[in-house]
């Protein structure tokens, strides 16, 4: 049975296990263990050298979600998909960013179905036709390289693989429009109009940020047509774009676990996400994986 979930199928709160262990050894980001993180004031641009560690941190999050990616069948658990993640992580010497960020009690955000973001890995079992996103970020050498994909268990329906090939295409129009001397609204204008030729929602409540040595920097990605975000992108400047698209509407209720969000109206929701840096040519994926 694919038990935690209602009558209706839609997914409901599940068991969480036990906190995994990470070895001493690998160091970890300084809001562990701590409310919140510190303010981060040192801005979005780095240079080559740290370039590279981000792109280093950002392979180990992207392979750690082609890992667990191939344990997506009918009747795995989420729980069990956090923990091929989290071993993945900790064997590559990088430590888990979710594990103690605010609070979040697990390595890998695992979005099932109606949950647009921040789903936590508990004892839910996937069934067939069910969509996933696993959202994984890695902290290795001071820097987080922050990535996600959305996987279809099993055949899944026309409606449901369209969407996840949809969203993906959605961000692929969203790199396409990043260079430097434009403004960071033209990446959401191109993802809005795009999702709009398919009648998707775009969520609004989340956004792409700034990513390297602070986790979230501060700087806001937008996915739709924000022209208030008018952050000016420059050649070194590393963010993520991660656009959340749904197949109704855009409103969103949290959990009372204050992490978990699903559409108000339960349609599907995908998501893919990568982490680049802005170059002179447009930009470069720091998170890339053979599709």
């Amino acid at each position: 049975m694919g038990m935690p979930r209602d009558s209706h199928g839609h997914l409901t709160p599940g068991r969480i296990s036990a906190q995994r262990p990470v070895p001493s050894s690998i160091p970890r980001p300084e809001y562990v263990g701590k409310a919140a993180p510190a303010e981060y004031t040192d801005g979005d641009v780095y240079d080559a050298e740290t370039i590279e560690l981000i792109r280093q941190s950002g392979r180990i999050a992207s392979d750690a979600i082609t890992a667990v990616g191939r344990a997506i069948v009918p009747g795995v658990t989420t729980d069990e998909l956090d923990r091929i993640g989290h071993d993945y992580i900790v064997a590559h010497d990088a430590y888990p960013s979710t594990l103690g960020y605010r609070g979040f009690t697990k390595s890998v955000c695992t979005s099932v179905n109606e949950v647009i973001c921040h789903g936590i890995p508990d004892d839910t079992v996937l069934v067939e036709g069910d969509i996933v996103n696993l959202d994984i970020t890695a902290f290795k050498n001071g820097v987080h390289g922050d990535t996600n994909r959305t996987f279809v268990v099993g055949e899944g329906s026309q409606e449901a693989r369209d969407l996840v090939e949809r969203t993906k295409l959605a961000l692929d129009r969203g790199i396409k429009a990043v260079a430097p001397g434009r403004q960071v609204n033209v990446i959401g204008r191109a993802i809005e109009m795009y999702a709009k030729r398919f009648g998707y929602g775009v969520v609004r409540d989340y956004t792409g940020h700034g990513v390297g040595r602070a986790f979230h920097s501060g700087l806001i990605i937008p996915h739709y047509d924000a022209p208030q975000y008018d952050d000016v992108m420059e050649v070194g400047m590393v963010f993520t774009i991660e656009p959340m698209l749904t197949l109704g509407g855009i409103e969103a209720d949290i959990w009372p676990d204050e992490w978990t969000v699903s559409t108000r109206d339960k349609s599907l929701t995908a998501q893919f996400e990568h982490t680049l840096v802005v170059t002179e040519r447009g930009a470069e994926i720091l998170t890339p994986y053979e599709a």
